[in-house]
């Protein structure tokens, strides 16, 4: 009986473990797991967003559009130079959203966090939510009261404002407040040829009347039009050029870390082995096979909790 118990236990701590797992898939509450899945990318509003199948690995996606005081840090920590508009005071609160930026800064200030732009199919399944066909990150009606857009405001607004707007996935201001880059290079045909898995962008972007190749903008902004609020529409602007400076922002994305089937397994095997041996009182033979586990995975929670349990167990003998 006690044998069966102490099994019982184990087993519910690794449940408990499990879902604490899935809750705490980001290193912090800055960034919002998006789990792999499949949506339809694009709409019917424009021939640039052909409607098509798209499925993305998991990936982290900032929570918030980055601000003024993040980028002020990554400013100290590199000597980066400031952007546009970075002492309007319209514009230069710590907790609004950083303007004036280009792809190139954009993409700097990601890498200096360890993280990268999203790519945006990213962009877009975070926007549409789990359901992957919001119109809005809301939902499917526009409702003023949940992005900054068209002036009405006339000034952005903080990262962590419009709660009642966040996409599905609890993502802020995903329509409206600053326009957003991406990773992807932009071409009005692309949607037409792009892979089905994990699509990185056109290999090239289109030169607009020879002023250079474009790369993608998503969002819209404080200034834009509601037009430009729906969660598939493509905007577009030089990588070095921040013409829509007042408007013009970013947020990062990170890959998740994947490992491999046959690794999962070999942890699952090694920790269900764990187990047993736990129902057994066998404390050491459940340490050796636990630590097995977290040698294919060293980050599962579940894993990391049974080894405590274990070790309190070993600890009252």
């Amino acid at each position: 009986m006690r044998s069966y118990i102490v099994l019982q236990v184990g087993l519910g701590v690794a449940l408990m473990a499990g879902a604490v797992s899935v809750a705490t898939a980001a290193d912090d509450k800055t960034m919002v797991p998006i789990p792999k899945g499949e949506f339809t990318m694009g709409s019917n509003e424009h021939s640039d967003e052909a409607q098509h199948q798209v499925v993305l690995d998991a990936y982290l996606i900032d929570k918030f559009e980055a601000s003024n005081k993040r980028y002020k840090e990554f400013m100290k920590g590199t000597g980066h130079p400031a952007p546009a508009y970075w002492d309007d005071p319209r514009l230069s609160k710590p907790d609004q959203p950083v303007v004036g930026v280009s792809w190139t800064d954009a993409s700097a200030l990601c890498k200096w966090e360890g993280k990268r732009l999203p790519t945006e199919a990213e962009w877009e399944r975070a926007a549409k939510g789990p359901q992957g066909d919001n119109h809005y990150p809301w939902g499917h009606t526009l409702d003023q009261k949940k992005a900054n857009y068209g002036q009405n405001i006339g000034k952005t607004m903080p990262v962590d404002s419009f709660p009642e707007g966040v996409s599905g996935f609890g993502v802020y201001n995903m329509a409206g407040n600053v326009f957003e880059w991406v990773e992807d290079w932009y071409d009005l045909k692309y949607y037409k040829e792009s892979p089905a898995l994990n699509p990185r962008g056109a290999e090239k972007g289109y030169n607009f009347a020879n002023q250079g190749p474009v790369k993608v903008l998503r969002g819209g902004s404080w200034l834009a039009p509601e037009t430009s609020l729906h969660t598939s529409h493509r905007f577009w602007n030089q990588p070095d050029n921040n013409s829509y400076g007042v408007g013009l922002g970013f947020r990062c994305a990170r890959s998740a870390q994947t490992v491999s089937d046959e690794a999962a397994q070999a942890g699952r095997d090694a920790f269900i082995q764990a187990l047993v041996a736990m129902g057994a009182e066998k404390n050491a033979d459940a340490m050796a096979s636990i630590e097995k586990a977290l040698a294919s995975e060293p980050d599962n929670n579940e894993y990391l909790a049974t080894r405590d349990l274990i070790k309190k167990s070993m600890n009252k003998k």
